[in-house]
């Protein structure tokens, strides 16, 4: 049933003119900024952290130094019942431009050098997405409004 209002909703919202197209990124900034959601099942958290912290943010901090990534940032809510509950843990990247985001990563062969025992790199980032609920990944347009 809740499905089905949302559906009814979008549809009036479209019909009406009030739903967009997303906005173009604004000019005068290059960056590309990416907030990256996770929802870890009850009881992970820890774990989740501290796998991605072993595994996936040095090979991010890797890519700060080779320039493709500008910064990252790691947050999590202060409480954990504020009644939504969409996320646990979020990352926000600020990539160097738009072809830095869309562009090869150079991942794979950074995860070679950092981790040269790839069979249990990959096992706990298999892990790591095994105690996920949920993850979506979230491109923002900048907007100028002058």
């Amino acid at each position: 049933m809740r499905l089905k209002k949302v559906a009814l909703v979008l549809l009036l919202l479209a019909s009406t003119g009030f739903a967009q197209a997303p906005a173009p990124q604004a000019g005068s900034n290059p960056q590309k900024t990416v907030w990256y959601f996770y929802r870890v099942k009850w009881g992970f958290q820890d774990e989740f952290q501290t796998l991605f912290a072993r595994n996936h943010l040095p090979v991010l901090r890797e890519q700060i130094k080779t320039g493709r990534i500008v910064s990252v940032k790691t947050y999590a809510p202060t409480y954990h019942g504020d009644g939504r509950a969409d996320w646990t843990f979020a990352v926000v990247i600020t990539f160097k431009d738009t072809a830095a985001f869309v562009g090869p990563s150079g991942e794979e062969d950074i995860q070679k050098r950092l981790y040269p025992d790839r069979e249990r790199f990959l096992k706990e980032e298999q892990r790591r997405f095994e105690i996920l609920d949920a993850h979506w990944d979230v491109p923002l347009n900048e907007l100028d409004l002058k």
